[in-house]
């Protein structure tokens, strides 16, 4: 029970936090609540320094029982997908797919291994000889933009249709990509797998075609059941089986769960919508996955400050923290830059494109929840944990996001807007 109460307790301060931010703050809801938990953490640290009252062991004691890592990638990620994947257009994102599939993929495995390469740079230089492997899964576990920070931010501020299809479409897709691409490196720094083309394949198709295949028999078999009731509040309760049993079933099956519920909330948000869901139905449907989502989403972002408090900074990772902000910053550029140069030639863009997508690449707790992931003790470097190293540039990068780049994305959106979009090309508009 010490869980659970904890869960509420938490989930109470989240609420109250966006409560004061509507009156207080005004800014958006994410980055209000992320910097509100900041504040705590820090009060709660400072506190103890000063010897006046000591919260950390007792912080350090609760926050553990939700466990992160698990609570994310085996709960609340589902429901986090389908409510961000049921507003996806359908005919936007088939418009945008060239670019999607390149920024999912291409894009992904272009950071990673720029991530992974300026990493091993770094650290020689300062004297701390890690393997290149490692430096490449910390590439693997930060390239992916968060699909939760992603699209928490991005559809509050109505970004143009074409940025934000892009945006939203890259997000939801390059974690499945990216946590297959993880799950390869790890498997080469921390099990002695030999890296061969048909092991990789093998472990890409189980993963995400696996998932994606699933993802359209949840999406078809529920299109289905929801078409064959007139119950509203049975149609909303169907909907909430495919996040949970759906989404366990995926990681029972070892598919991408993730990928899964993207498609499915796809199939249910442009078809399902449509042909299963009276007008009034239309609107509960979202509103309660907006509610849904918008709780889940405090929640996730106050475990996501406070977990500054497990951390134990010492002098040295200050210096790594400043340098992985850095370092991820430049990747995203290359990222983003070298696949819109091919574009170009083929396609018009939004004058902004290239620039939100850049300081619009968010990372959020996934990338923390893989950061978590790397056991203890198993890569030490001169008396260093890699673990606990990957873990605290993981938290400066995702911090640095949300609070810095999720705050100051406003103005470059609301300028975006001054410009048209630019004709879709007679490929794209026929398909």
């Amino acid at each position: 029970m010490e869980v659970y109460y904890t869960f509420c307790f938490l989930a109470a301060v989240s609420v109250f936090l966006g409560f004061l931010n509507q009156y207080v703050l005004r800014a958006q809801a994410t980055i209000a609540i992320t910097a509100g938990a900041l504040a705590l953490s820090l009060l709660v640290i400072g506190l103890g320094k000063l010897g006046i009252v000591s919260l950390r062991d007792w912080a350090n004691q609760l926050l553990p029982l939700l466990d992160l890592q698990n609570l994310l990638l085996k709960g609340m990620l589902g429901f986090l997908l389908f409510a961000g994947s049921l507003h996806i257009d359908l005919l936007m994102l088939r418009n945008q797919r060239i670019e999607i599939t390149l920024l999912a993929v291409f894009g992904t495995l272009i950071s990673t291994f720029a991530v992974g390469a300026l990493l091993y740079w770094f650290l020689q230089f300062v004297g701390l000889p890690v393997g290149f492997v490692y430096c490449l899964l910390f590439g693997a576990l930060i390239s992916p933009t968060d699909p939760i920070a992603v699209l928490a931010i991005i559809k509050s501020l109505k970004a143009p249709e074409q940025v934000s299809i892009q945006v939203e479409g890259e997000s939801l897709f390059n974690d499945g990509f990216g946590i297959v691409v993880f799950t390869v490196i790890f498997a080469l720094a921390f099990e002695g797998a030999s890296p061969t083309l048909p092991s990789v394949s093998e472990l890409f198709l189980v993963d995400a075609v696996g998932g994606i295949v699933l993802g359209l028999a949840i999406g078809g078999l529920f299109h289905w059941l929801i078409g064959c009731t007139d119950d509203h509040s049975l149609e909303l309760l169907l909907t909430l089986v495919i996040p949970t049993a759906g989404f366990s079933l995926a990681n029972l099956l070892g598919v991408s769960g993730a990928l899964a519920m993207v498609v499915a909330g796809i199939i249910i948000g442009n078809f399902t919508r449509e042909t299963g869901f009276s007008r009034v139905s239309q609107h509960e449907l979202d509103h309660f996955w907006s509610i849904t989502e918008d709780f889940l989403n405090g929640l996730l972002f106050l475990l996501v400050g406070l977990f500054l408090i497990t951390i134990d900074f010492q002098p040295f990772d200050y210096l790594l923290l400043v340098a992985a902000i850095a370092i991820v910053l430049l990747s995203r550029v290359v990222a983003v830059t070298v696949p819109f140069t091919f574009l170009k030639r083929f396609r018009k863009y939004h004058p902004y494109t290239e620039r939100i997508l850049i300081w619009g690449g968010l990372r959020g707790g996934l990338a923390l929840a893989l950061a978590m992931s790397i056991p203890a003790g198993h890569a030490m470097v001169q008396g260093q944990d890699l673990r606990h190293l990957w873990v605290v540039m993981t938290y400066g990068v995702v911090v640095f996001s949300i609070v810095v780049q999720g705050s100051t994305i406003a103005p470059l959106i609301r300028r975006s807007r001054e410009f048209a979009e630019p004709e879709q090309l007679p490929e794209a508009a026929s398909d």
